[in-house]
């Protein structure tokens, strides 16, 4: 239902009135598969997988394992869960819940246009999806938008999904005659708009459904490895952690703080969120919250893998209570946050 075909963007989208935009802000995510199938979630990880920032391994080993095991095995796993999403949503939750964010965040830029100032064009793009990063970039380029700033959605940096943004970028550029102006924002871990909106969406869940007995900060993880090679995201986590406990105002044994989505038997970022959800159950922690700081929207690794099957390890394992608390998604806060990022950076 929210399907975006770059080639079918209206020309509004690059126009206010009948000016046409010379500034523009292209929110990027990772993307997702196009559709809930064998071969669409095959080329989604081919894609994906195969970047040399998102798997370090030696690069023949890597690619023998990849399109020998990983794209022949793996959608058998994950199709289902996919699929689940569809039924649930008519799309992928994640182009959802991205294009909300983008329409209202376009419509509280454009909402503070004052006069003649130039009008500011909200694009989302992904870098293993459509529409593709470098696509948008050239339907820019084509408009003649002469400033152009990179917002990745990934509140904390890491080598293996800020980085990739700004390689494509970098290459991109090097197509360029007439190179545009352009900004890319690293990460926004600390800011006090980003904390603030997790407070806030944490506390009006509290409201709603009560509050359990500890609160987790699932983070996404990354290889140990890369953190050893000075990778600053495991840092930035536990900036964010601590800032947010901060804003809450918990105490010791109120909060935990671990590490999701792992990939392979290689040592990843711990504690892993399976095994110390496992671990509080069999101490007596009866109820949990679970909140996701590193995702920005709702996806597969939010809602399949902590509101589904990390529930059920909770629950398997002796706890009697678990709630999952959504990502910021398309909320006024999330909208408010994004806004002064962008303020910011003018």
């Amino acid at each position: 239902m929210w399907q975006i075909a770059l080639q079918s963007w209206p020309p509004q989208m690059f126009e206010r009135g009948n000016s046409v935009t010379t500034k523009a802000v292209v929110l990027v995510n990772l993307g997702t598969p196009d559709a809930p199938t064998p071969a669409a979630i095959r080329r989604f990880l081919a894609k994906f997988l195969a970047d040399r920032r998102v798997v370090e391994l030696p690069r023949v080993l890597w690619l023998v394992i990849l399109y020998g095991i990983v794209i022949p095995l793996r959608p058998f796993k994950i199709v289902p869960m996919y699929k689940r999403l569809w039924d649930t949503f008519g799309d992928s939750p994640l182009r959802i819940f991205a294009e909300r964010l983008r329409k209202k965040l376009q419509e509280a830029v454009n909402s503070s246009v004052v006069g003649s100032e130039p009008a500011t064009q909200i694009i989302q793009a992904y870098t293993y999806s459509s529409p593709l990063l470098v696509d948008a970039l050239d339907k820019l380029q084509a408009q003649s938008v002469s400033k152009i700033l990179i917002v990745p959605q990934y509140p904390q940096y890491s080598a293996t999904t800020t980085a990739p943004i700004f390689d494509q970028v970098a290459h991109w550029l090097t197509r360029q005659r007439d190179v545009p102006s352009i900004s890319l924002l690293k990460d926004y871990h600390d800011h006090p708009a980003y904390i603030a909106a997790m407070a806030a969406r944490i506390r009006h869940h509290w409201q709603l459904n009560g509050r359990k007995a500890r609160l987790l900060f699932s983070f996404h993880s990354i290889p140990q490895l890369c953190v050893d090679r000075g990778d600053p995201y495991q840092r930035q986590c536990e900036k964010t952690a601590e800032l947010l406990i901060k804003e809450l105002a918990l105490v010791d044994g109120e909060w935990g703080m671990s590490y999701q989505s792992r990939l392979g038997r290689g040592k990843w970022l711990q504690p892993y969120t399976s095994q110390l959800l496992k671990q509080w159950a069999k101490e007596g922690v009866a109820s949990v919250d679970v909140f996701c700081p590193a995702f920005a929207v709702d996806c597969i690794e939010t809602i399949e893998e902590i509101d589904a099957e990390n529930r059920e390890v909770f629950l398997g394992a002796g706890g009697q209570s678990f709630a999952y608390i959504e990502c910021l998604n398309d909320s006024d806060e999330h909208v408010v946050l994004f806004k002064n990022l962008l303020a910011e950076q003018r």
